[in-house]
């Protein structure tokens, strides 16, 4: 596969096919789950979703800090959603060419309802695809985030982790098929749960009882402070 230098490293054919068998990670990963609504943030229009059933997907994507998809916005400020919209977050690497990355990482956080699902795609800055990610990427705003970083401010927003994993072929041009579990692979799927808020318990304190006009008043009380 050719290691050409293209205008969009994402558009890039080993990206490509790096991201083109993720979906089916995480579908048998996801059958259990029994949200509907799911949001997915890529790198590109035509990259498939995991087809769960009775999911409805809203699906953006990132292109030159802006989105683009089923809305369009700037990736810099809050996304257009209240809180606790989707059940299913998928950030697609996403975070790879975000303008803040702490900043769309607490917005994923903000919209996953209580219970779902949050899950992170992106090349691993461990391994065989961290130096030609570097070189290919040269004069484009792209990093490449450390999952255990990652973990740490998932934790610090109320998330659990759950499954950390490598994925697809360990160097890119690789011709083996796309997607699947790999010690060496190049790219990796992080997948953590929001938690659901305990109840804080109420403490019940006695109203005061209200004393009659004509009753007997501690001396030195005024009447009229009484009601």
């Amino acid at each position: 596969m050719p290691l050409q230098r293209d205008q969009d490293i994402h558009a890039s054919a080993p990206l490509r096919q790096l991201r083109s068998g993720q979906w089916r990670s995480m579908a048998s990963l996801l059958q259990g789950e029994t949200g509907r609504r799911a949001l997915r943030i890529g790198v590109a229009d035509d990259d498939a979703v995991p087809p769960l059933p009775d999911v409805a997907w809203t699906r953006l994507w990132l292109a030159q800090d802006n989105y683009r998809g089923d809305l369009r916005g700037r990736a810099d400020e809050p996304l257009p959603f209240i809180d606790e919209a989707f059940d299913l977050v998928w950030l697609q690497h996403a975070l790879e060419p975000a303008p803040q990355i702490a900043g769309m990482l607490g917005e994923a956080c903000r919209v996953l309802a209580a219970g779902g699902v949050l899950a992170v795609t992106a090349v691993h800055p461990l391994g065989g695809w961290a130096p030609w990610f570097f070189w290919r990427a040269r004069g484009q705003r792209q990093s490449l985030q450390w999952p255990w970083r990652l973990r740490q401010q998932l934790r610090r927003e109320g998330l659990e982790i759950e499954s950390l994993r490598r994925l697809g072929a360990p160097w890119p041009g690789d011709a083996r098929p796309a997607g699947g579990d790999s010690r060496w692979g190049g790219g990796y799927l992080l997948l953590a749960r929001k938690q659901r808020r305990m109840p804080i318990p109420i403490k019940l304190r006695p109203l005061p009882a209200r004393a009659p006009v004509n009753a007997h008043l501690s001396p030195g009380t005024r009447r009229h402070s009484v009601s």
